[in-house]
């Protein structure tokens, strides 16, 4: 009952990440060789990554982009757009 109880704190604070961490790591039956540091390790890294990606999510919302989910595989290089794939996989790769 405890443990619920935390998770719905984790949640309460926004910290998600946390929370479903936390659920995984009860899940896994393995779990407990590790030290409590890397347990705690591993679930401030999973809350940096939550973070993270609400962030970018945020963001890119933000932006009013048309397509804010699209991705350079999705550009039309047909033959008669003159678009060179290599300069294009150039310029994605930032060189």
């Amino acid at each position: 009952m405890m443990m619920h109880t935390n998770l719905a704190q984790l949640r309460a604070l926004k910290l998600d990440g946390l929370a479903t961490g936390l659920e995984d790591q009860m899940s896994q039956p393995g779990i407990a060789a590790l030290s409590v540091e890397e347990r705690l390790a591993l679930l401030v890294d999973r809350e940096d990554h939550s973070f993270n990606d609400r962030k970018l999510l945020r963001l890119m919302k933000n932006a009013h982009l048309k397509y804010y989910q699209a991705d350079i595989e999705d550009i039309d290089s047909h033959a008669g757009r003159g678009i060179d794939w290599r300069e294009v996989t150039s310029l994605a790769l930032g060189n």
